[in-house]
């Protein structure tokens, strides 16, 4: 099968496409076609080994010191089931399935095994790239919102980049729960934010927002440019500062009204995603759509920190 390749860390040029051997589903997984892949921010950082500050030492030994341990970058991913394994009862082939591949990764490719258990049945009305791209950065903004900010009505939410792929979903997700939304992003994409369901929006090109007066219930970074330093004195007296992308050293500092770290991967958690773009209550902000074969542009996208919502790759 043909898949994005990735031998060594460095820029998006490192990525090429390949003819790898598909994977065989075991027991209790299934493989999936792929149709749509997202490439994230997480991906870019993988590609080029540039971690959050302090995070290099120990991201080198977990996806590889000199070079990558797995070649086929990509996690969030929708398709459809090509086969299943013996002990798999839920799932058939022919279904329209999504999910997310952890840190085994994979998605950039063809095909891509999983484990049944993880792949989540898309609703009716649900396209492919709707249904990748509302899972890194719906189930991160899910995941800071309502489980560890119990986020709720009434409550004011600032989301510091308001624009990429959290932030669009964090933008509509707190609204979704009642809270007023204050959008941090570029006067370019004010407008679309302001659509997504903020009340306010700041423009970072021409205002400050850690110089604001303004005080907020919660705040969340997913930009990596808010330290708990200049984060805390945002919030309300009972507030909380969410760090999507925290360094090292605020993850370790994160406690009290501060919470850092990674969402997990459940499916739950994509259902529930699902059926708000189903319910046409979420809507999934694409900036562009590549092919495999420029794999390589995509990453060079993502690496302009300048894409809107979620770039995909078509397999």
């Amino acid at each position: 099968m043909k898949a994005a390749v990735n031998d060594r860390y460095g820029p998006p040029d490192v990525v090429r496409v390949a003819d790898v051997p598909r994977p065989e589903p075991k027991a209790d997984q299934v493989l999936v076609r792929v149709h749509t892949a997202a490439v994230t921010s997480g991906d870019a950082r993988l590609r080029a080994a540039r971690f959050p500050a302090g995070f290099a030492p120990f991201a080198r030994l977990a996806f590889g010191v000199v070079r990558p341990r797995r070649k086929v970058l990509g996690s969030a991913y929708s398709g459809v089931v090509e086969a299943v394994g013996s002990a798999v009862t839920r799932l058939r082939p022919g279904d329209r399935v999504c999910g997310m591949a952890g840190a085994r990764m994979g998605a950039h490719a063809e095909y891509v095994a999983m484990p049944a258990e993880k792949v989540a049945v898309m609703p009716d009305g649900v396209s492919h790239d709707d249904a990748a791209g509302v899972l890194f950065g719906g189930t991160t903004a899910l995941f800071f919102l309502r489980d560890k900010g119990h986020v709720a009505a009434g409550q004011s939410v600032l989301v510091n980049g308001a624009s990429g792929a959290i932030g669009t979903s964090a933008v509509q997700l707190a609204r979704h729960f009642g809270a007023t939304v204050t959008g941090v992003t570029s006067g370019a994409n004010a407008e679309l934010v302001t659509r997504l369901g903020a009340a306010h929006v700041v423009d970072h090109t021409r205002h400050d927002v850690t110089r604001t007066a303004e005080r907020y219930d919660l705040v969340l970074d997913t930009v990596g440019n808010l330290s708990i330093k200049v984060g805390r004195p945002l919030l309300t007296p009972s507030g909380r500062l969410l760090l999507a992308v925290g360094s090292f050293g605020d993850t370790l500092r994160a406690r009290g009204n501060v919470v850092a770290g990674v969402a997990p991967e459940r499916r739950a958690d994509y259902e529930f995603l699902l059926g708000l773009v189903a319910a046409g209550e979420l809507t999934v902000v694409v900036d562009q759509v590549y092919d495999l074969a420029d794999a390589a542009e995509a990453h060079a996208r993502v690496d302009t920190g300048h894409k809107v919502g979620n770039v995909l790759l078509h397999p």
